[in-house]
């Protein structure tokens, strides 16, 4: 099938795609804060069991809710120990997420 606006042939839909969690990874990474925690974790790369809640000008159950929405999407771990949770990126999902974006891009 031909498209006349942008001239190229239409194909059909990418089933290797894995939409749910292209979908959740992108709606958790719509907020700007959730890119800044997920951007430091990469930097420090390595876990971080302080208090996020020291690093930006929220109030502490808000960066709850960001963290818990990160790793609900997989973006990020995240542990225990004692009152505090240790936060990790997660490197492979990251990874994977960003093959998932490049194959939006593939004809």
């Amino acid at each position: 099938m031909i498209n006349n606006c942008c001239n190229t042939t239409l194909d059909k839909i990418n089933t290797d795609l894995d939409t749910e969690a292209f979908a959740a990874i992108c709606k958790a990474l719509s907020h700007p804060i959730r890119v800044q925690i997920v951007d430091y974790l990469k930097r420090i790369d390595k876990c971080f069991c302080g208090e996020i809640v020291e690093l930006l000008p929220l109030a502490q159950s808000t960066v709850s809710q960001h963290l818990k929405s990160l790793k609900e999407a997989g973006l990020i771990k995240g542990e225990v120990e004692g009152p505090k949770t240790c936060y990790c990126l997660d490197k492979k999902m990251l990874n994977r997420f960003t093959r998932m974006a490049a194959s939006l891009e593939k004809n």
